[in-house]
């Protein structure tokens, strides 16, 4: 029987809700400071080539220009170690970033050099006025050419830089086993973020001789980079967050903040940086671009037997968080299936493509699109129903995956995948020229990050005397109300209305460190670690309760600012007496407290198997959709989309993580194709660079279904990144049950269906 709350799994009201609709949050690019300067990138117009003279003589001759820094002025140019793990070491890998060009460029859009000045147009001439003299290097673009012998070096002397593999049972013998194979070659897009709110921020020197970075980050913690890059002790660098309009994983590695730090420590005057949308388009990293070979086989009663894969990732001209990526990749290649026999390769090649990194789904998203379409392909080849295909080989609660993790929460696909299914109801009636078709897609998704990191989060609560209470996170707050579900959790242990728990967020230097918001991480560890705080504080309560009340501290309870029994309501005393006590005592009712997730040895070999993550989250998508075959336009009449969240911490919130994953995983399916030719953007803009609006979403039906068996705060399971990964197959699938011949080839544009019917 499902255990009920007063608060979790409620629909709680935003704190910023309001404000948001009126425009009155205060966003990173709305600061301002007295003498503030404003900063400008200087970026390079060639994808490889050597720097043969740089000359900023006559920028910073420019009246009202402050400084003009390049490579030469940045103390330590190559960022070499962060530990919270953005661009840094991975698994058998350190990976470096320059922060500004030395010697040569790797990609259109690099930076060179940054100017600082009086004003915003002041910046922008200056710009003009530096001269760089290019010497063209050797380019690869295509990481397959990238991975030959002899293709020109990105960094050093290999150009791939990641190789995982996946090993189960004997793949040959499971082929001699197969009565129906299906093999096909599929390809994804890079994809933009597209976020609404620019990366931005504002940097100063305060008297204390601390540099302060107020910008928009997914990653707080990056004053530990900012330290590193400008040479000064960790404790010299205050990293403040603001209210984010958009991440999706593009706020997760450096942008803004280094640039700030190196301008206002040179000018000792405070300085903005804001991107435009042009250097949102080409100097900031995207979703890496797949290809993925897959070849999968049945039985004629549908049961899998075997899987072999071939998976390339563009990581683009640096590292970053390309390792990483195609880790989650590699693990999630087989689907949410038991599938005896597995071999997958899996690389990450560098190229003089931009760079590509964190994406919602990193990386769990691509694999997606070829494993289910080969579902789709093999119950079509089968004569089966796609769902009765998925039905007789999804995980199972205690079943052990190809990467040797045993799936310990439940797993509900089959629930969800009927309820997407039901909740369509009757097709839509198609005619001769345009089709109607309908897909399904599954999928699991890993939240928390990998165990071998060892992550750990911090929260403080503290009760006031009235009964009110403050709790202190470092966790920023991205828009999927991070800030709402500590205030949820802590109001819920303490007995509170929500409205008496003010949060403290994101601040390095007075929030407890909690990590980033990536990986679906937010919930589970700042959940965690708000909950066993509020759970120590509630203890120090119950503590002194039992003292007044003569019972046992495991028999009170915390509800309505009151402490009772719990066997005997009517027997209780208010809450404020017991916390006037505690106070009086020196018995303060606060708890900073540190939830660890679980911890595994580093992964030693290129072959994972070993567990890698905490948990995951599984659901189900489905879309109906209506294809001009004439034309190739594809319309979205319906959509269905079903996790188990585990337990809703705040409804409202959940079915808008599940909506919002839906919009941008269609896209990706759909439309989203950022395009590069020869290292040169071209979609760079939103006239190029085609993103769904509210009129190619149709109504969603979101159902949220609770197991209640996930590692997350009262059983919860993560799903920012689980709700954005079977939309765009899901979308592809129906497209395929539409017309009869499958595009191998993300997005599923009108051109690319109606070459392939022709």
């Amino acid at each position: 029987m499902k255990k009920e709350y007063s608060v979790v799994g409620t629909r709680i009201a935003g704190l910023d809700e309001k404000d948001k609709v009126l425009g009155n949050v205060i966003f990173a690019d709305d600061f301002t400071l007295p003498g503030m300067l404003h900063g400008k990138v200087f970026r390079s117009t060639k994808a490889s080539a050597r720097i043969k003279r740089l000359d900023v003589s006559k920028a910073q001759e420019l009246p009202g220009v402050v400084c003009v820094l390049s490579a030469e002025d940045v103390p330590n140019n190559e960022s070499v170690k962060n530990v919270v793990g953005q661009t840094t070491e991975v698994g058998l890998l350190e990976a470096k970033h320059q922060v500004l060009a030395r010697g040569r460029v790797r990609y259109w859009g690099e930076a060179i050099a940054l100017v600082a000045a009086e004003s915003l147009d002041i910046a922008r001439d200056a710009l003009k006025l530096i001269e760089v003299e290019y010497e063209e290097l050797p380019a690869v673009f295509d990481p397959f050419e990238a991975m030959k012998p002899d293709a020109p070096k990105i960094h050093g002397n290999n150009n791939v830089i990641a190789s995982w593999k996946l090993r189960k049972g004997d793949v040959e013998k499971g082929f001699a086993q197969a009565d129906v194979v299906v093999e096909n070659t599929y390809r994804t897009p890079r994809q933009e973020h597209a976020h609404i709110e620019p990366e931005s921020g504002v940097a100063w020197v305060d008297d204390m001789g601390v540099i302060n970075v107020r910008y928009a980050a997914q990653v707080i913690e990056h004053y530990r980079d900012i330290a590193t890059v400008l040479g000064v002790p960790e404790s010299r660098v205050r990293v403040i967050g603001t209210l984010i309009g958009g991440g999706f994983g593009g706020k997760e590695d450096v942008t803004v903040e280094v640039f700030l730090a190196l301008m206002a420590r040179k000018t000792g005057r405070p300085v903005k940086l804001t991107f435009t949308r042009e250097e949102m388009g080409y100097a900031r990293h995207k979703r890496h671009p797949y290809v993925l070979k897959y070849k999968t086989g049945a039985t004629k009663e549908g049961k899998l037997v075997a899987l072999e894969a071939q998976i390339v990732s563009d990581a683009g001209a640096y590292v970053y968080l390309s390792p990483w990526v195609l880790i989650y990749s590699t693990v999630h290649s087989t689907g949410p299936y038991l599938i005896p026999n597995v071999k997958v390769d899996a690389n990450s090649v560098l190229t003089n493509n931009i760079m590509t990194s964190a994406f919602r789904g990193f990386g769990g998203m691509q694999v997606v699109a070829a494993y289910e379409a080969q579902m789709d392909d093999l119950a079509e080849k089968l004569g089966m129903d796609p769902l009765e295909l998925r039905r007789k080989n999804f995980l199972k609660k205690g079943d052990v995956t190809a990467s040797y993790q045993e799936i310990t929460s439940e797993v509900w696909l089959e629930k969800c995948a009927q309820a997407a299914l039901d909740a369509l109801g009757q097709k839509s009636k198609g005619g001769k020229i345009k089709k109607v078709g309908r897909g399904l897609a599954c999928a699991w998704q890993s939240y928390g990050r990998m165990t071998y990191l060892h992550d750990t989060s911090n929260c403080w609560v503290n009760l006031e005397m009235d009964g009110s209470a403050v709790v202190r996170t470092g966790i920023p707050d991205l828009g999927g109300g991070q800030r709402e579900s500590v205030r949820a959790i802590a109001a819920e242990v303490l007995g509170l209305n929500i409205e008496e728990i003010h949060v403290i967020s994101t601040d390095s230097q007075v929030t407890p460190l909690s990590g980033t918001v990536t990986a679906t991480r937010a919930l589970y560890m700042s959940g965690n670690a708000t909950k066993l705080a509020a759970e120590n504080v509630k203890k120090v309560i119950t503590g002194k309760a039992s003292e007044i009340l003569s019972v046992a501290p495991e028999k009170l309870d915390l509800k309505d600012h009151t402490v009772y029994v719990v066997d005997d309501p009517k027997k209780r005393i208010p809450l404020v007496d017991a916390i006037k006590q505690c106070y009086f005592e020196g018995k303060i009712p606060q708890s900073l407290a540190t939830f660890r997730a679980p911890f595994t040895e580093p992964i030693s070999s290129d072959v994972i198997k070993d567990p890698v993550f905490p948990d995951f989250t599984f659901g189900a998508q489905a879309a109906e959709v209506e294809v001009d075959i004439e034309t190739g336009e594809v319309k979205v009449l319906k959509w269905a989309t079903a996790y188990d969240i585990g337990q809703a911490i705040n409804v409202n919130r959940v079915e808008g993580q599940m909506e919002g994953g839906v919009a941008q995983g269609l896209g990706f399916g759909l439309m989203e194709d950022y395009l590069e030719v020869d290292g040169v953007p071209w979609t760079w803009n939103f006239h190029d660079y085609i993103i769904p609006t509210s009129k190619d979403v149709p109504d969603i039906k979101s159902i949220v279904l609770e197991s209640g068996s996930g590692k997350g705060p009262f059983g919860a399971k993560g799903i920012g990144e689980p709700a954005i990964s079977a939309a765009g197959p899901a979308a592809a699938n129906a497209v395929k049950d539409a017309i009869g011949v499958r595009v191998t080839h993300l997005p599923v544009t009108a051109e690319r269906i109606f070459f392939a019917l022709r």
